[in-house]
């Protein structure tokens, strides 16, 4: 008694203690290829800032006032523009101020800061490996050939005695190298974004075949309840005419006729029933597949047991839900790195069990999960979800194999 009473002080000790800070909003793969595609498409920044940390690095503060009244400033606000450029690339929307007025700021960058190279002159690529982003393939190649035409004009190395004591060949191999940086970061930025661009008319595409699979679902559906409701009430309309014709005549002719009114009624009614049930029905192997690759894809090992016998098709529609609602409560309120997934099936019950690690103090009893145990209870079973070993959840639903009571 003493272990159970402290385990429940624990817990209302724990209640009073503050939630811990809101859970990062775990991201889609799509969305996680998104930003790498951003931050590898921003290589530019990084060589645009090789001006300032060049002159400080050789001069201090002492290079001048230019370079903290304009330098920084400048490259700061190129910095920006080539993150607007680069977002509006892979959003796919043209962004022609922002290519201009970092154009405009490499300009003056340029004619006021001077250096070499490798230092001031490495704004020309950094320029370029954005504007190839907007442009069309003769306008890439026309930035190339102006960023070319800013390395053949500013000289090879810098003003200090180390760099002016250098060997011509070090000299020319700088040139080169910038020469050869010139055209490889842009033609390799326009080869990531191609590269995104594909990517995302692949989720596109698969965007728009689940749109058309739930339409002609929907369409399927909607011609199987006129095929089924459309003659049954068309043949009641007849009916109950000729039977409102006859009351009046024959009493007798008129209560048969609404008897077989009564009949179709009845029929239409069963029909639509089976259709409906029929459509709800969920495949269990399927989803069960489906729930694990979409684990797999937020990045949680996943692991499924399955008895080989097959089930009956109310409760397998009814552990297919569960597995679903369980999938939807990982996925939403926890930071799982692992799922494992188990049915069995022991003297006509099949009970699934589903325990994943990453278990938050959120975790409980959510609408879903109060909806799912009503189902599950009008089938005479029980439903159970709670925290199991440390950071665990366990969602058990144990239903029997002869349906509702």
């Amino acid at each position: 008694m003493s272990v159970e009473y402290s385990r429940a002080g624990a817990k209302r000790l724990m209640g009073l203690v503050p939630s811990r800070l809101p859970r990062r909003k775990r991201r889609s793969q799509f969305q996680r290829v998104r930003r790498m595609t951003v931050l590898s498409l921003c290589m530019g920044i990084f060589f645009a800032w090789f001006g300032p940390v060049a002159d400080l690095a050789e001069n201090g503060w002492r290079a001048g006032p230019l370079l903290p009244a304009v330098g920084v400033p400048g490259v700061v606000a190129f910095s920006v523009l080539y993150l607007r450029m680069v977002r509006a690339a892979v959003a796919g929307v043209p962004a022609t101020a922002d290519l201009l007025a970092s154009a405009a700021v490499v300009v003056v960058l340029l004619l006021t800061q001077g250096g070499h190279l490798w230092s001031w002159g490495m704004l020309a690529p950094a320029w370029a490996a954005g504007a190839a982003l907007l442009l069309s393939r003769s306008g890439t190649v026309a930035v190339c050939l102006v960023s070319v035409a800013v390395g053949m004009l500013l000289p090879a190395e810098g003003a200090s005695t180390a760099t002016t004591l250098l060997p011509s060949s070090a000299i020319d191999a700088r040139l080169v190298t910038y020469l050869m940086l010139t055209w490889l970061i842009p033609w390799a930025n326009r080869f990531q974004l191609w590269f995104w661009e594909v990517l995302r008319s692949a989720e596109e595409g698969k965007e728009a075949q689940a749109r058309l699979a739930v339409t002609e679902e929907r369409l399927r559906f909607s011609r199987d309840l006129h095929d089924l409701v459309g003659h049954s009430l068309s043949t009641i309309a007849v009916k109950s005419e000729v039977a409102v014709k006859l009351s009046a005549m024959d009493a007798g002719r008129a209560a048969a006729e609404m008897d077989q009114v009564r009949g179709l009624a009845r029929q239409a009614l069963k029909e639509i029933r089976a259709a409906v049930r029929g459509y709800r029905t969920v495949d269990l192997v399927a989803e069960l597949n489906s729930m694990t690759a979409v684990l797999e894809a937020a990045d949680i090992r996943c692991t499924l047991h399955i008895p080989r016998e097959p089930l009956p098709e109310e409760p397998a529609t009814l552990l297919a839900w569960v597995v679903r609602e369980g999938t939807t409560n990982v996925l939403r309120h926890s930071s799982a790195t692992r799922c494992r997934i188990a049915i069995t099936l022991h003297d006509g019950i099949a009970a699934v069990e589903m325990t994943n690690d990453g278990a938050g103090a959120a975790d409980g009893r959510g609408t879903g999960l109060v909806g799912l145990s009503e189902r599950v209870t009008a089938t005479g079973g029980t439903l159970t979800a709670g925290p199991a070993n440390a950071g665990e959840f366990t969602l058990r639903a144990v239903i029997p194999l002869g349906g509702e009571r």
